[in-house]
């Protein structure tokens, strides 16, 4: 089989990257190394994945890539990911998560790809909302452009199914954490934790912590999104653990696993609190029924092994 992956060089592409040409497909990398990471890559192109630096905001070059590397499957992870972005420029984001979404379908239609498989979000397209966990009926009440981006992305997936006939499936992942993610960027709580549990500092918490995640291992959601391009349903779908962990559980977690691996030193590693974030959501958690009565996927991985492999993975 062949994939291309855009986003491939990204945290959660470049595990997936990974995982297919452990399996034998042929690999096509499409990113533009904004924020992804050639390091992620090299050891996938090592054997014989390929790479091409360019970005999905160029019609004509993602046309001419797809049409002379006709890939069977599209997985589409190439985004804008930072939500504070999108609120300072939801035009610039905008023309990314969805101008560039539509680039991707149009490009996969004209090239006979047999599905297309979209890393969408959920907490962020479903907001605040008193169904938890969340399934994937709940009104939409995006909070900012972000998932209001991603969510119509979506809804362009589901328009190509129509019109087109292109076989197309979006993921809506919980917040993804793992190897490969940043400590040092705007990557995600559990990634800055790991390194300032690396590095003696201390971990920040945003008002009272009590604020919860459904956090899923990245190994977990690249199991569903090759589940999800072996498979023929077309619709959005969760991809979560279907449990709420809170930011102090987090810290909790990480400082038990700080004093196993000797890295406190006698320290303690507690929290420092900050004014909350506005417009922060507090409770997010999905429901992941649907996704395991379709595609047969259930998140193995449980958050005390997951934060184990992550501090094991982090280099700093």
């Amino acid at each position: 089989m062949k994939s291309l992956v855009t986003g491939g060089a990204g945290f959660i592409g470049s595990n997936l990257v990974d995982a297919l040409v452990d399996r034998g497909d042929q690999v096509v990398v499409l990113d533009n190394l904004s924020t992804g990471r050639q390091t992620n890559i090299e050891p996938a192109i090592s054997r014989g994945a390929k790479m091409v630096v360019e970005d999905i905001r160029d019609t004509k070059l993602v046309g001419s890539l797809l049409a002379s590397e006709t890939p069977d499957v599209v997985y589409h992870l190439a985004a804008q990911i930072d939500v504070r972005v999108s609120a300072a420029k939801p035009s610039f984001d905008a023309e990314i998560n969805v101008l560039g979404t539509i680039n991707m379908l149009e490009a996969a239609h004209d090239a006979g790809a047999k599905r297309f498989v979209f890393a969408s979000t959920g907490g962020a397209i479903y907001g605040e909302t008193k169904v938890l966990p969340t399934p994937e009926d709940t009104p939409i009440n995006s909070e900012a452009p972000y998932g209001q981006a991603k969510f119509a992305a979506e809804g362009y997936c589901g328009l190509w199914n129509r019109l087109h006939g292109l076989s197309t499936m979006s993921l809506r992942f919980g917040n993804v954490y793992g190897p490969r993610q940043d400590p040092l960027g705007e990557a995600g709580v559990v990634a800055i934790f790991c390194g300032k549990l690396y590095e003696g500092g201390t971990p920040t918490v945003f008002g009272d912590g009590r604020q919860t995640r459904d956090y899923v291992y990245v190994g977990d959601v690249v199991r569903a999104m090759m589940a999800a391009g072996e498979s023929d349903v077309v619709g959005s779908f969760n991809v979560g653990r279907g449990e709420e962990t809170s930011v102090l559980d987090l810290v909790e977690h990480l400082g038990r696993l700080g004093r196993e691996r000797g890295l406190l030193n006698g320290n303690g590693f507690e929290a420092e609190f900050a004014p909350p974030r506005p417009g922060e959501v507090q409770r997010s958690c999905l429901d992941p029924s649907r996704t395991r009565e379709v595609l047969g996927f259930k998140a193995e991985v449980d958050m005390e092994d997951g934060l184990r492999r992550t501090l094991e993975a982090v280099d700093l």
